[in-house]
């Protein structure tokens, strides 16, 4: 699930470059229209200023809103980390609070401290060092290495295997394909590689990209489909169990059926190459309690959609044992174990994303991600 504030990403890059100049070029995402660009800047200047006025963007350090959450307990003598999450809690982020809930960082020597953004895009964040580790996409991840001034970020484990998403409509529209969506509306969030999305499947099913009337979701849910919008783009885990939960008829066409290149990596979680290359052992605990805390969740989806209401009240128990009982299957899927990336997912999507425009040049994986850390 990814409602998030992408497009801060690309001009961001400049600003963490200049605050980070000592960090390099970095080791190791659409189409975006002039006023999302600026709109971009704007937020990454604003961004820059708090860096001196103490203000982080994170939820929960300035007492205006929640969004943290740690574990009540004796924390001396561990050592101090935070994650940074790319929205509110849900399924994806269950692993690790599995991990802070049962102790499984403690273990490990390490006080984990989970926060929610709220501003600018978690990427912006590790990068001028706000934040440990955080989740991201391997969207953003390669937006954000290929800009003029790269960012500082690496990807370490996919959260999930697979790509989960895809395209909704309401049932009874007869939208049956990508070349339906002519003369149609569309209601996004206006990520990076979005548009180029959009346009790549249209085109392949031969139908004509610049007849889609592409507009910003009010976040009214999967109720526009009704009468607001025509096409969404769902997250099977949370969008789709919404649906089925409410009795909303979908039609839903996942985009990795569209093109192989579109099953990449979301979520995946980030870290500052400065945290990679001075605290590897910090980073091997981290990702071994969260790994653990990951098949907690394979082995007992309602145990620990439990666990997961906790942290996030706001969602039914119901709710969440669904989408966790659907992503138990999906967290580690064909992959030998929990985390593992490889290169062809990463050059695969790459390609794609220079082929339609969202980035400029192609980049080895490798410098986009590892799996060293990885137990």
């Amino acid at each position: 699930m990814k409602r998030r504030k992408t497009a801060v990403i690309i001009a961001a890059a400049a600003v963490s470059a200049a605050v980070l100049g000592c960090f390099g070029q970095g080791a190791d995402g659409g189409g975006q229209n002039s006023g999302a660009k600026t709109q971009a800047a704007g937020e990454s200047k604003e961004a820059a200023g708090k860096e001196e006025t103490g203000e982080n963007g994170l939820a929960g350090d300035n007492g205006k809103t929640g969004g943290e959450h740690v574990k009540a307990g004796e924390t001396s003598g561990l050592q101090d980390v935070t994650v940074i999450l790319d929205y509110v809690a849900n399924t994806n982020h269950t692993g690790m609070y599995v991990a802070l809930d049962q102790g499984y960082y403690e273990d490990e020597g390490l006080n984990v401290k989970i926060v929610e953004p709220t501003e600018g895009a978690t990427a912006t964040l590790i990068a001028v060092g706000k934040g440990d580790f955080g989740i991201s996409y391997q969207e953003d991840v390669t937006v954000a290495l290929t800009s003029e001034d790269p960012l500082p970020i690496k990807a370490i484990a996919a959260i999930i295997q697979h790509n989960t998403s895809g395209f909704a409509t309401y049932k009874g529209k007869h939208i049956q394909s990508p070349r339906d969506f002519e003369g149609k509306t569309y209601a996004g969030w206006g990520g990076p590689g979005e548009e180029a999305v959009l346009k790549a499947v249209m085109t392949q099913a031969g139908g004509d990209f610049s007849k889609l009337n592409v507009v910003i979701s009010d976040g009214s849910g999967f109720e526009a489909l009704r009468d607001k919008a025509d096409i969404m783009w769902f997250f099977e885990a949370w969008d789709n169990v919404k649906c089925q939960l409410n009795d909303f008829p979908i039609e839903y066409t996942p985009v990795r059926d569209l093109d192989q290149r579109l099953d990449y990596y979301t979520p995946v979680i980030i870290a500052n190459g400065k945290t990679l290359e001075e605290k590897p052992e910090m980073v091997k605990k981290f990702l071994a309690a969260t790994k653990k805390g990951y098949e907690y969740a394979i082995a007992d989806p309602a145990g620990s959609a439990q666990i997961l209401q906790k942290y996030a009240p706001d969602y039914s128990l119901e709710m969440l044992t669904v989408s966790q009982t659907y992503l138990a299957s999906k967290y580690k899927e064909d992959s030998p174990k929990w985390g593992v990336m490889k290169d062809e997912v990463w050059d695969n999507y790459t390609g794609f994303m220079v082929e339609y425009g969202v980035i400029d040049k192609m980049i080895p994986a490798r410098q986009c991600y590892t799996n060293e850390f990885l137990p």
